[in-house]
């Protein structure tokens, strides 16, 4: 494999919303991502960035991307949650993904990281199947919670 896993630059930053775009695609919310070009880079690259990523490139080209922050657990201690790790279609199953998630892991062992912690979608077996192969858990009873921007509105409002 001629891919070169690197940390993310302000000028990736088009290719990894591309990334984002098809990740969503993939997950059936086409319409779901809100974020810009801009957002990315005031979010990633300024003073207090709020995520770190690395990239998958070939031939100048970003192929994938793994998105990760840092978030504190009462019971662990440091941890990192991994947002998204997402390879272009046509580069799907020579080992850019797993390159990318070794690059995480590495990076929160090197760093004293407690645990790494992400979601994956119950219909995912490709991805489900990969992670418990590497030795991660799959918790089955717990559910993911989101409180949308709207509804955050909506209930302030209301309280």
């Amino acid at each position: 494999m001629s891919v070169l896993i690197r940390e993310g630059k302000q000028q990736d930053m088009q290719a990894v919303l591309n990334l984002i775009t098809e990740l969503a695609v993939f997950e059936k919310e086409p319409s779901a991502v809100e974020i810009t070009v801009n957002d990315l880079i005031e979010d990633g690259f300024s003073e207090n960035p709020k995520f770190k990523i690395f990239v998958a490139e070939e031939n100048n080209n970003i192929i994938g991307m793994a998105l990760f922050y840092e978030r504190y657990s009462t019971w662990k201690g440091k941890a990192i949650h991994l947002e998204d790790l997402i390879v272009t279609k046509n580069k799907r199953g020579i080992g850019v993904g797993k390159a990318l998630y070794v690059a995480v892991l590495k990076f929160a062992h090197a760093n004293g990281f407690n645990r790494v912690a992400w979601e994956v979608l119950n219909w995912n077996t490709n991805a489900i199947d990969f992670y418990k192969n590497t030795g991660a858990v799959v918790l089955d009873d717990w559910q993911v919670v989101h409180m949308t921007k709207k509804r955050l509105t909506e209930f302030i409002e209301k309280n």
